[in-house]
């Protein structure tokens, strides 16, 4: 199940690769944890996931979720990961990037989209 577009050991790896403080990426995932966020437990998230996993020849529903979520928040999707980015936007989907979570501009975005 779909919880998060980025999760915590995404923000580990950036420690890690120096692109962020201890405490920067802390207030990344405090940041996180208030948002609301839409769960795939309910019908038109299932068949959202199924629908995209579909129309893109996916065999498994993993990066449909991801992208399921995303459009039924009417939110952008954020990852590192180039090919769900790729897939997200051949989807319509909006990407952000990772600093979107963190800096005002980010904000902005979040708050435009909910």
């Amino acid at each position: 199940m779909t919880r998060y577009g980025i999760d915590a050991v995404t923000l580990l790896a950036t420690i890690d690769r120096g692109e962020r403080s201890e405490t920067e990426a802390l207030a990344v995932h405090e940041r996180m944890t208030e948002l609301r966020i839409r769960l795939l437990g309910d019908r038109v998230s299932r068949r959202t996931a199924w629908r995209i996993a579909r129309r893109n020849g996916w065999d498994t529903l993993r990066s449909a979720e991801y992208l399921a979520v995303t459009t039924l928040q009417a939110d952008a999707l954020v990852t590192i990961d180039p090919d769900l980015a790729e897939a997200a936007r051949a989807e319509h989907i909006a990407v952000a990037p990772i600093e979107a979570l963190s800096t005002s501009a980010g904000n902005s975005l979040m708050a435009a989209n909910s």
